[in-house]
């Protein structure tokens, strides 16, 4: 029964998905809301993921940005004058990004062990095409990734930039995981696919304030803004794109990161090796969002100040209107643009 009821809610959620997306391209087609990105080209992939080169001085400092799994990666470069993949080329940075392909019957094993072996592959191919190790940076469980990724091999990157990314997941700390975990249920499937809107679906009931409210608010303080909401917007659109995510990879999130706090408590297993805080040892810059229920200082403070002694930065800044979602402001936002990201450029370049 459980198993018939499972599949009615793949059923369900998956034929969302594709509504969602039709809506989104309806949209992007007729409002004139499609994403302009940077020019990019595929230089290697796998079977559930492929890397961009964005391009730059073959000399420059090389910049790897890890996706995250949920949605499309467009939101690095939603529009020109919200882009922070064009703010880093034109920094000169040779800039790269790792995106993860839509999920399938195929792909729904993966998991966070092939997660880490696919950001290796990246990084090995910038190093040796760039000649000296890569920064790397991930926003929301893009960076969760990353940090997993820079416990197990700290030595193959030159740094690490951690945005809206959350480390630790300890009950209680995070009205947003504790929501979260209360919903899904503890044995998740890990067969097959998960449809994206079931995971934005499971996101708002979590959190209403942050991805129903506040969004709306938003909205209406930035309706005397052009800008403000274009960017708003453009937000929204993207938000249709919805990606489906292997089962596999939202149950080891969902059990080992959320449910178990597993990374934060240095047993996290991947390979043969368990990672946690002590692990981390590669130098590491975290921009927290004081106003972002989903990464709240909370979920990035105890894994910070856990790292070997000086190896972790912490950045706060208090968030903007006009961003549609907090989460994303770090992003998007041009206070963050004119404040935050000045800082993380001058961080990178102490380390070069």
């Amino acid at each position: 029964m459980d198993t018939m009821l499972s599949a009615l809610y793949q059923a369900q959620f998956g034929m969302s998905d594709i509504l969602r997306r039709a809506q989104g391209d309806f949209v992007g087609t007729f409002i004139g809301l499609d994403p302009t990105e940077c020019q990019y080209k595929t230089v290697t992939s796998g079977s559930h993921w492929r890397v961009r080169d964005y391009g730059g001085d073959d000399q420059s400092r090389s910049l790897l940005i890890v996706a995250a799994p949920i949605k499309k990666p467009y939101i690095w470069d939603l529009a020109p004058s919200a882009s922070a993949i064009n703010l880093c080329l034109h920094q000169n940075l040779h800039v790269e990004l790792l995106e993860w392909m839509p999920a399938s019957q195929r792909t729904g094993y993966v998991g966070l062990n092939e997660c880490v072996s696919a950001i290796s592959e990246a990084v090995a191919r910038a190093t040796t095409a760039r000649g000296s190790k890569p920064f790397l940076i991930g926003h929301s469980l893009g960076g969760t990734l990353a940090a997993i990724y820079g416990a197990f091999m700290p030595e193959s990157i030159r740094g690490l930039v951690l945005l809206g990314a959350p480390l630790c997941f300890e009950p209680s700390k995070s009205e947003f995981r504790d929501a979260l975990v209360s919903l899904v249920p503890s044995e998740p499937s890990d067969a097959g696919i998960f449809p994206g809107s079931l995971l934005s679906h499971a996101s708002a009931l979590a959190s209403p304030h942050t991805f129903i409210w506040s969004r709306l608010m938003d909205a209406a303080i930035s309706v005397t803004d052009p800008h403000a909401m274009e960017i708003h917007a453009r937000v929204e659109r993207w938000a249709l794109d919805e990606v489906p995510l292997p089962g596999r990879l939202v149950h080891q999130i969902i059990e080992w990161l959320y449910r178990e706090n597993r990374f934060c408590r240095g047993t996290l297993s991947i390979g043969e090796k368990l990672l946690g805080p002590a692990s981390l040892s590669t130098p590491t810059l975290a921009i927290v969002n004081t106003s972002d229920e989903v990464a709240p200082p909370a979920a990035v403070k105890p894994f910070i100040e856990a790292m070997p002694a000086k190896n972790g930065r912490i950045i706060e800044y208090p968030g903007e209107i006009g961003v549609c979602l907090q989460h994303l402001a770090i992003l998007i936002g041009r206070q963050a643009r004119a404040n935050v990201w000045p800082q993380i450029l001058s961080w990178l370049t102490s380390l070069s």
